[in-house]
């Protein structure tokens, strides 16, 4: 990802910041043919393993990326908040249009779980994560047992220890106090 020296921002920590709202993200990878192949995927990250964190997630047995999951590094990326910005936001009238954004590129080689215990952990993490602002959470434990385990062979599960993160946030940090003001105006806090 491009960054340039004003919006780059902690990778960790703005990923930390962007969870649970921007946990749906992109996991991409290149087939041995050289062509990317991408699956939007839920994530859970645990920002205590390993230097930058470890991300878990899972796909379908039949989708032909987990195939390729273990055979070289993959970016996972998440979009956070975004917004259009017109000239006309603006206070001064030496704009053009853009867009404000906050992103996050995490590099890692996939990992993929086989043990049946780990497996469920890894579901029961990602089930909580997304269930927690429910007034009831559902829980895999409420599903019966033997219909869980079929799902759970039609499922690859893996886990991704990041190797390089990147955080962006271009919020007009490179424009004056007075823009900077209006564009706030205009569309509210963006981050």
């Amino acid at each position: 990802m491009y960054v340039p020296p004003h919006f780059s921002v902690p990778g960790k920590e703005t990923l930390i910041r962007l969870l649970p709202e921007a946990s749906f993200g992109l996991l991409v990878s290149t087939g041995e043919d050289g062509v990317p192949i991408a699956t939007h995927l839920p994530f859970s990250y645990d920002a205590d393993r390993g230097e930058h964190g470890t991300l878990i997630a899972h796909m379908a047995r039949a989708n032909p990326h987990g195939q390729l999951l273990s055979t070289g590094e993959a970016l996972a990326i998440f979009q956070g908040p975004h917004d259009y910005i017109s000239p006309n936001y603006y206070a001064t009238d030496v704009n053009v249009p853009t867009w404000n954004y906050v992103a996050v590129h995490a590099y890692g080689t996939p990992k993929i779980i086989e043990d049946t215990m780990e497996v469920r952990k890894l579901l029961d993490q990602l089930t909580e994560d997304n269930e927690k602002d429910q007034a009831e959470p559902w829980r895999t434990d409420m599903l019966d047992q033997r219909r869980l385990e079929g799902l759970m062979r039609g499922i690859i599960a893996f886990e991704m220890p990041i190797d390089r993160i990147e955080g962006k946030a271009k919020l007009g940090q490179n424009k004056s106090p007075e823009d900077q003001a209006a564009i706030e105006a205009a569309i509210g806090k963006l981050w």
